[in-house]
């Protein structure tokens, strides 16, 4: 079952420090566990799109990462230049201080213009669940749909929590069944991995992807 959850997991290596032969470890084991895709920052995708000819892994890459507060016309720049680049998958950060100033049709038109800049390569809106409110978690989840997201994703585990249980049930009420749920930030294990499948998740961001299949050592300072 563990060995199961590998198409779920997007492995993901975000750290800041993050080294060329690390880089190639993650798409190594990416490979050979099967995962879903590699998520990692955008200077490393040409690298990990070469790395990872010749598979089904696809590369996943973060658009106004972590804070979300930069201004449409940046993220769409690293929108293009990712999908130039050879993203498959791109997760961009919700702009969080619009929503928490009421300022939707700004989150609305930041997230469209992203989508557009993809084309027809699949966006996941990052919504900092643990910074929000209920009701913040509800409207940022349904502008993602209205602007054409094809996912909504819990966290970027840079910020002070990360995916819980409950928030991930109450997404996947938020949005229909056009929209996927990723869970992400602080998953560590596979009794974690499966608690946020069973709650609603359609894939699982994590850097303890290969403990999860393997039932190995987690680290429990990894994203």
């Amino acid at each position: 079952m563990k060995r199961e959850l590998a198409a779920y997991i997007d492995h993901t290596l975000l750290a800041p420090a993050a080294s060329a032969a690390q880089i190639d470890r993650l798409c190594e084991e990416a490979r050979e566990h099967g995962f879903y895709a590699v998520c990692i920052n955008p200077y490393w995708v040409r690298r990990a799109k070469q790395a990872l000819a010749g598979s089904a892994v696809r590369v996943a890459t973060v658009i106004g990462f972590p804070l979300g507060a930069t201004c449409t016309e940046s993220k769409v720049f690293e929108a293009e230049k990712a999908v130039e680049d050879g993203a498959d998958e791109l997760d961009m950060v919700l702009n969080i201080g619009a929503l928490k100033s009421g300022a939707d049709e700004v989150v609305r038109r930041d997230i469209s213009a992203v989508v557009a800049a993809a084309g027809t390569h699949p966006v996941k809106v990052i919504i900092e669940a643990y910074l929000l409110t209920e009701e913040e978690k509800i409207r940022a989840c349904r502008l993602s749909e209205e602007a054409g997201a094809r996912f909504v994703k819990t966290s970027t585990g840079f910020s002070s929590g990360g995916a819980t249980v409950e928030d991930v049930a109450l997404m996947r009420r938020a949005v229909s069944a056009a929209v996927s749920v990723k869970a992400s930030g602080g998953v560590r294990t596979y009794e974690a991995a499966n608690a946020m499948i069973q709650a609603g998740a359609d894939r699982i961001g994590t850097s303890n992807g290969v403990a999860i299949v393997t039932g190995g050592q987690a680290d429990a300072n990894a994203y």
